[in-house]
C-alpha cells in the first residue's frame, strides 16, 4: 500500500511542476518577457503529459481502492476530458492575450486542487507506513 502512495506522491509532484511551468509561461507573457507564439507552444507541449499523468493518477487511486482520493481527483480529470472533447485543450496563439486571465485562473484552481491532493496523499502515505509497522 505504501508503494501506491509513494507513486501518487511523485505523480502529484510532477503534475504540480507542470502546472507551475504553465503559470510561469503565462506570467512571462503578461509581463512581455516572451512572445505569444513561444508561450503558447511551451504550454501546449506540456498539456498532453499533464492529461496523461492525471489519468494515471486517477487510475492508481482506483486500483488502490481509495475512494475519497478518486472523488477529489475525478473532477479535475473530468474537466480535462471535457476540454479535450471540445477541442479547447490547446492554447490558441491568436487568442492568448484575450484569454490570459481566464487561463491563469484555471491553472491556479488546478494548482490548489493538486496541492490538496498532495497533502492528503502524504498524510495517507504516513498513515499506511504507521499501520504497516503495527
Amino acid at each position: 500500500m505504501v508503494f501506491f502512495w509513494l507513486t501518487a506522491f511523485f505523480l502529484l509532484i510532477i503534475l504540480i511542476v507542470l502546472v507551475i511551468y504553465q503559470l510561469m509561461c503565462l506570467a512571462d507573457l503578461e509581463f512581455d518577457y516572451i512572445n505569444p507564439y513561444d508561450s503558447a507552444s511551451r504550454i501546449n507541449k506540456v498539456i498532453y503529459p499533464e492529461f496523461g499523468l492525471q489519468a494515471a493518477l486517477c487510475l492508481l487511486f482506483l486500483l488502490s481502492g481509495n475512494w475519497w482520493m478518486i472523488l477529489l481527483s475525478a473532477p479535475y480529470l473530468y474537466y480535462n476530458v471535457r476540454l479535450y472533447q471540445r477541442q479547447r485543450h490547446l492554447i490558441d496563439v491568436t487568442e492568448i492575450f484575450n484569454q490570459l486571465n481566464q487561463e491563469k485562473k484555471i491553472r491556479l484552481f488546478k494548482l490548489v486542487n493538486l496541492v490538496i491532493l498532495l497533502f492528503l496523499s502524504l498524510f495517507w502515505m504516513i498513515y499506511s507506513i504507521i499501520e504497516d509497522d503495527e
